[in-house]
């Protein structure tokens, strides 16, 4: 699904559209799932949770103002929620491997490997032919997980001048990235849409 239709979706579901708003459960599922299993560490809890977030994000979409922001919102509504759910029940440690048993495992298959590495290879290309600065925004945020006040002060900038450094960085890196692989530059957008 591209980046305009997932807008599409976004912009019917604001305006009520109930089917579109399934469509984005479907797309968004898999990572706000996963998302949620990182943080509470429990297959049920984190299918829970993810229920959960897209009940909040039904009630809470025609707040969100720019329908391309989607992505972050979700999965800065799932961080959220899993803090609290966190909060109130503290952390597990360790799993129990009954319940470990009853998720389902997830393999490539030998060709679909060899795509995903070559599409890696392919992005860190990309980012080498970056600036310094776009390509140290790029990995601070998708690599190393720092929120954009972690930025700010690793920066020492305003989360406003992050903010445009990102928007800035991604366009740089999908321009390189079309003129190495226009098929991975329009994946590059969708995955934005997700991580």
């Amino acid at each position: 699904m591209s980046w305009a239709e997932i807008i599409v979706l976004v912009e019917r579901a604001q305006g009520g559209d109930r089917a579109a708003f399934g469509e984005l459960v479907e797309r968004f599922q898999g990572s706000v799932y996963g998302m949620a299993l990182a943080r509470v560490r429990d297959p049920l809890e984190a299918q829970e949770l993810a229920q959960d977030v897209f009940v909040h994000a039904m009630r809470k979409l025609p707040q969100l103002r720019d329908p391309r922001c989607f992505a972050g919102w979700l999965r800065r509504i799932t961080a959220r929620m899993a803090i609290n759910r966190l909060t109130r029940r503290g952390p597990l440690f360790g799993a129990d491997p009954d319940a470990l048993e009853g998720v389902a495992a997830r393999g490539r298959d030998p060709g679909a490997a060899l795509e995903v590495g070559e599409a890696v290879g392919q992005l860190k290309e990309g980012l080498a032919e970056l600036k310094p600065l776009d390509r140290q925004t790029l990995e601070a945020f998708y690599l190393r997980g720092r929120s954009l006040k972690q930025m700010a002060r690793e920066f020492e900038v305003p989360t406003g001048t992050v903010k445009r450094r990102l928007h800035v960085a991604r366009g740089r890196l999908r321009e390189v990235l079309e003129g190495i692989d226009p098929t991975l530059a329009d994946r590059f957008a969708a995955a934005e849409l997700v991580a």
